[in-house]
């Protein structure tokens, strides 16, 4: 088989190079660390679909790093991919917010089950969706009476879900390193701190 049957044959499907090639461009000018956290957010709300094109990709043969491959196609290869000009431009839809209550729902929902084994945002939230049945469907109710269709809605919400679920790691991650911290230097203050007793202790002794 010739380096062009193979390079054609791992290429992304039409679906997934769809969406991150949107992806790529957006965050083209970023930096290598905004990148990468934009990046982790990226793969945490696209879960279900980079799980689809990593079984697609290792059906067909490929054993490589495939979510590697995902992120090099993404910040060296799609970002540079012109556009075409062609293409008329859609008018962007004006932005709609969930209600606070749902929000505030999701939050707790998350920290709740955030320790659990297991625990996965794509699977939880249909476990949110069951425990707030009547808080859902009237959130529904109301999305569909902005002009957004019964799949933008339920789009919007799941997306919604795997933001606050990326919000929730992010901060607990933060707040494992600050406590992280704070006992190496409380770790750190209490050597000093005896090494100073010790000093002092062995100088009144002499005396």
């Amino acid at each position: 088989m010739t380096t062009e049957n193979l390079i054609f044959r791992f290429k992304f499907s039409s679906d997934f190079t769809d969406r991150l090639t949107p992806f790529a461009k957006l965050h083209q000018y970023d930096d290598r660390h905004t990148y990468k956290e934009a990046w982790t957010q990226w793969l945490v709300i696209n879960d279900e679909l980079v799980d689809t094109e990593v079984r697609r990709l290792k059906g067909i043969g490929y054993d490589g790093n495939i979510v590697d491959k995902m992120y090099k196609s993404g910040r060296y290869y799609f970002r540079n991919k012109p556009t075409n000009a062609n293409t008329e431009a859609k008018p962007r839809r004006v932005y709609v917010s969930l209600e606070h209550d749902v929000i505030d729902a999701m939050d707790i929902h998350i920290s709740v089950n955030y320790y659990l084994p297991c625990f996965k945002p794509s699977i939880a939230y249909d476990q949110f969706c069951m425990e707030h049945t009547t808080l859902i469907n009237d959130e529904i109710t109301r999305l569909l009476q902005e002009d957004l269709t019964k799949e933008d809605v339920c789009a919007k919400l799941k997306k919604t879900y795997k933001n606050r679920y990326f919000l929730f790691t992010q901060n607990h991650i933060a707040h494992k390193n600050e406590d992280a911290r704070k006992d190496m230097d409380e770790g750190s203050s209490g050597v000093g701190l005896g090494l100073e007793y010790g000093v002092g202790y062995r100088q009144d002794t002499d005396i």
